[in-house]
């Protein structure tokens, strides 16, 4: 077949099987569009309000529904605009392409009009990117695109494609797209190094990451850690990859860990890390963490072995095929005295909030309460976010979609439209605080316009509320720039834009919004009211060991 390139495009992404693209037009661009226009019944376009909330979209989309998300701009500040989206993905290894189109060939590098080098731009956060100037090679990146941001490690690829490429025409030929298939291969000698190091320990942990949910693995993850007979913690990013139900559970480790999982880790001999990568929020002190303990790392990327954390020995794999090598070869364990110890823990240091009054904890419990656990739960980046690590149980892969890596605000709510779009059978609730629903608020009216009925829940407290937190804790009360108590009405905002809004400063009045956003079928923005000094509790201090989480109790 004879296609022009933006034919071309369209034709590869449903090879590919995309069926939602997430994108804002422009000229450059243009010729892809118009292609688009002729196949709207085979792939949805979701137009947002800006491009950022477009790959913020696409990365929800695919955190969601494990496929590959899949966002459009055009050139210059079209593709800027994605820089943020891009980097928050390739900080969490989530798989999207997002294709840009440039200036002609023959005007770059010429300071043309909206002309930028995005692929420049972008190498640093992205497994890998092409500037496709021979329309002949084109179909070649568009699918080993999607073998990049699939395989292995998971990861954000770019296409800049110039304009006159997508007009230009060249021979096509369709291609049966194979599915990508985690790789097999594991070092033997390292499987049965792993089966000593767990046999012989007493007091082992298990740390769970991200890699447990992208590998597929927490089928194989809840075998191994019933056999290993072991309590588990996990990071923000491994939130539903083992139920956080389960009597093995102590809840997340690190900075806003509880209690439990951070001196269990610190009193362990030996720490099973599986797809982890020891982030500084998670290890506190680097040189005091897990020190009375021998550590035994699961990673696909041999790139996260002894990068931040020296480690006593690793595996190299996929993590869904590691666990069922050792699930095929391990003995039943029985640590009866030390699981008794640690739940002596849970018992004595429980997470605990203001019985009375509308708080952050509060408002993540109902809405577990009222989602009955099911929902998909999207957050910004702040206090909010730990409330909704803290307090909402996720019992399955893929229901807490969040900025971890990058910690990134603004995210929540473009991610929400992703998820909804993908998973649309789904409740999908963005939680958000005030200062990160400002930032990106205008993709509300994307979720009416597009008719995805997102329940936005904004945890507002007027102010900046972790950046105040550490000033209240560590600046001697010095608030500079964080009070954001001005005439914004969310409500309004909200009913400006096409959605519902409701207020609430009560535990009774949120009950009622919330149970009402359930049954609505339209977006919806509940703005509930807290104290602008609520904390998120339990603590580590920046620096700090993780054994010297501190609570309001303490201080």
């Amino acid at each position: 077949m004879q296609l022009t390139g933006a034919e071309i495009v369209i034709e590869c992404l449903k090879e590919q099987g995309v069926d939602t693209v997430f994108g804002y037009p422009g000229g450059a661009i243009l010729n892809v569009y118009d292609e688009l226009y002729k196949h709207s019944n085979e792939i949805r376009h979701i137009l947002t309000s800006h491009e950022q909330g477009a790959a913020h979209a696409a990365d929800g989309y695919a955190r969601a529904t494990g496929r590959v998300g899949v966002c459009f701009a055009t050139s210059g500040p079209g593709a800027t605009n994605l820089v943020t989206g891009i980097a928050t993905a390739y900080m969490d290894s989530i798989p999207i392409v997002a294709i840009t189109c440039n200036v002609g060939v023959s005007l770059l590098g010429k300071d043309s009009f909206q002309e930028i080098d995005i692929a420049g731009i972008t190498m640093p956060i992205t497994k890998h990117n092409y500037i496709v100037k021979d329309v002949t090679k084109l179909a070649d990146a568009i699918r080993k695109a999607f073998v990049i941001a699939k395989k292995g490690r998971p990861g954000p690829v770019l296409i800049d494609i110039p304009k006159d490429i997508t007009s230009t025409v060249t021979e096509y030929e369709p291609a049966v797209i194979e599915p990508v298939m985690p790789s097999e291969e594991v070092c033997e000698e390292d499987i049965q190094t792993a089966l000593e190091m767990i046999r012989q320990s007493k007091k082992p942990y298990v740390f769970v990451g991200g890699g447990a949910i992208l590998s597929g693995a927490h089928k194989e993850l809840y075998e191994f850690i019933k056999k290993v007979d072991a309590p588990v913690t996990d990071s923000l990013m491994g939130k539903g990859a083992f139920p956080g139900t389960d009597e093995l559970y102590t809840g997340m480790i690190g900075m806003h860990g509880t209690k439990t999982a951070d001196y269990g880790v610190d009193e362990c001999d030996l720490l099973i890390v599986a797809g982890a990568r020891f982030s500084d929020r998670v290890t506190g002190n680097v040189k005091e963490f897990a020190k009375h303990a021998k550590i035994l790392q699961f990673d696909v990327d041999a790139a996260e072995m002894n990068k931040n954390v020296l480690i006593t020995e690793g595996v190299i794999g996929d993590l869904k095929v590691t666990l069922k090598r050792i699930n095929e070869l391990l003995e039943q364990q029985d640590h009866s005295e030390w699981k008794e110890k640690i739940m002596a823990y849970k018992e004595k240091y429980p997470l605990v909030y203001p019985s009375e009054g509308l708080t952050g904890p509060f408002v993540v419990e109902e809405i577990y309460r009222q989602t009955k656990g099911e929902a998909i739960i999207v957050t910004e980046v702040g206090q909010h976010q730990m409330w909704a690590a803290q307090y909402y149980k996720y019992t399955k892969p893929r229901t807490l979609l969040t900025s971890g890596g990058l910690g990134t605000m603004g995210y929540g709510l473009g991610a929400a439209l992703g998820a909804k779009t993908g998973m649309p059978d789904k409740t999908v609730v963005n939680i958000a605080g005030d200062g990160c629903f400002r930032m990106n608020m205008n993709e509300i009216a994307t979720a009416v316009r597009s008719n995805i009925p997102v329940i936005q829940v904004v945890i507002n407290n007027h102010v900046l509320g972790m950046v105040r937190q550490w000033q209240d804790l560590f600046y001697g009360k010095r608030y500079s720039q964080t009070v954001l108590n001005d005439a914004v009405d969310f409500v309004k905002l909200a009913e400006a834009m096409g959605a519902e809004g409701v207020r609430v400063t009560t535990r009774e009045e949120f009950q009622e919004a919330f149970a009402r956003a359930l049954t609505l079928g339209k977006p919806i923005v509940i703005d509930c009211q807290i104290d602008k000094d609520e904390k998120v509790w339990p603590m580590v201090a920046p620096g700090a060991p993780i054994r010297e989480a501190f609570d309001e109790a303490d201080m």
